[in-house]
């Protein structure tokens, strides 16, 4: 079946190029899928264009775009365990990982469908009543939705609910490596009701693909989660053409622990925190920074259980993380683990493939934990995105803020104490767009996520993540026009 959505069809590749689709557990192909030639890629804007420009969609009642959402989230609800089973063969992740994300991917369009209509405007006092003032939103226009390889589904869900809720017509671009659950989420689409235009799928990759949405005049915002690297390129051609933007670039999260946490719950959550998904998460827990009192017998903990974990095949429901995503990806995190030996840091726990015969054939790599690192160590200051996990001490509360800050990036962070007033105090000053107090990487549809400094532009989930796809409009209207007088004569 074609895997290219332009203009309400499904079509194949312009040139019959095909890409294969790797199951990161076993190196199996899953599926070919097509990709977009370059005129295929400019035919989706231009769909995107006119039914933009030329079709009531933008105008159309926000009761009527927020049924659609409600009705993607009752095919996301039936479709539930195909969705994951497609992401686990996609990503390698644990298809309980898997279901829970569909069933955030379809409370993502309840709440997007929920908030559609509850934001109308404002007046404005003018202290003139002749004046009536009003501050209206409308649609950007159209938007390039470019999405990561990690949450394929779930995040580009941030990015599909609120901009078809704020009335844009869209362009979905997957990441090359997972693009399975955007194609399905394409057919649940279309199968919603989607007018023709609105929703269109792009397939290829980043640097080609990605980028001529970015390059494209017709294309009036760019959306990403992704790398560094990736957002920078973007943003050079955002800038030509003076679009909007809004990005999610990345992580190197602090989770702080003092010595009067509880020390297991803090321990087994740091686990969670840093190796959930193979630790292949934006705002994974992957710095530790632990109080002097309780250092010691937290690396030795964290050692022993990374240690214990169990690796496998992600539709093994013994499974507790999967794989990581590619031999390339792999083959860089090795690179970090070699690197910060060679610096210095003290290997607690893996630091090597897993010697299993039955995952030799997938990209796995063991938990690993390095205590006794430095500041500007490799492994501390840039983001492996893998299963790695540093574990700092400090002393005093003013330390810890400090080492949990000294970071570019700026997405999410953690603090475990008992102490609610210093819990609050520390959570208060963390330059991070996440902190969680004796917690770990949970979220909310209504609430903001997006990051500081080099992890981001601009926010997703919540209000403000539908604001990104909204541009506000000031109307002013004299009820008793005449002459202002100005000028003689």
């Amino acid at each position: 079946m074609p895997s290219l959505y332009i203009d309400g069809e499904w079509v194949a590749s312009g040139d019959a190029t095909c890409a294969q689709v790797v199951n990161p557990s076993d190196g199996s192909i899953v599926a070919e899928v097509d990709v977009a030639t370059d005129a295929q890629v400019q035919a989706a804007i231009g769909a995107a264009r006119r039914a933009f420009d030329h079709t009531d969609w933008p105008w159309s009642p926000t009761g009527e775009r927020a049924a659609l959402l409600d009705r993607v989230a009752d095919l996301l609800a039936r479709d539930e365990e195909e969705i994951a089973r497609l992401e686990t063969l996609n990503t390698g992740k644990a298809m309980r990982e898997s279901r829970l994300d569909v069933q955030d991917v379809a409370r993502v369009f309840r709440y997007y469908a929920d908030l559609a209509d509850k934001d109308a405007g404002r007046l404005v006092d003018a202290s003139n009543p002749s004046i009536v003032s009003r501050i209206v939103y409308e649609p950007v226009g159209v938007c390039g939705l470019i999405g990561p390889w990690n949450y394929p589904l779930l995040q580009l869900s941030w990015k599909v609910a609120p901009a078809l809720a704020a009335g844009n017509t869209i362009i979905s671009k997957p990441a090359s490596l997972t693009p399975l659950t955007t194609i399905h989420l394409t057919h649940l689409l279309e199968e919603a009701g989607a007018p023709r235009g609105v929703v269109n799928l792009v397939l290829g990759p980043g640097a080609r693909v990605g980028q001529a949405l970015a390059d494209s005049a017709d294309v009036d915002m760019i959306s990403l989660t992704g790398g560094l690297e990736a957002g920078q390129a973007l943003v050079r051609g955002a800038a030509v053409n003076m679009k909007k933007i809004a990005m999610e670039l990345g992580g190197k999260s602090p989770n702080i622990v003092f010595a009067d946490a509880d020390f297991d719950t803090a321990v087994d959550n740091a686990l969670t925190a840093a190796f959930v998904h193979s630790g292949q998460v934006c705002s994974a827990g992957c710095r530790a920074i632990v109080q002097d009192e309780i250092h010691d017998a937290f690396v030795d903990a964290i050692g022993q259980r990374a240690d214990a974990i169990r690796l496998g095949h992600g539709m093994d429901d013994r499974t507790e993380t999967g794989a990581l995503i590619s031999a390339e990806h792999r083959a860089k995190v090795e690179a970090y683990v070699r690197g910060a030996v060679e610096e210095g840091a003290r290997l607690v726990a893996g630091g090597h493939r897993p010697a299993e015969a039955d995952l030799q054939d997938g990209f796995y790599f063991r938990p690993t934990v390095f205590a006794d690192v430095g500041p500007h160590m490799r492994i501390i200051r840039e983001e492996v995105f893998g299963p790695v996990l540093t574990i700092e001490r400090f002393t005093t509360e003013d330390e810890a803020i400090a080492l949990a800050n000294d970071t570019t990036y700026g997405l999410a962070g953690a603090v475990w104490t008992a102490d609610a007033s210093r819990a609050q105090r520390v959570a208060g000053r963390l330059r991070h767009g996440t902190v969680w107090i004796n917690d770990y990487n949970t979220y909310l549809p209504q609430a903001e996520w997006g990051g500081f400094k080099r992890s981001g532009i601009g926010r997703e989930l919540g209000p403000s993540g539908l604001d990104e796809y909204r541009e506000a409009k000031h109307i002013w209207q004299n009820t008793a026009p005449g002459p202002m007088g100005w000028f003689g004569g």
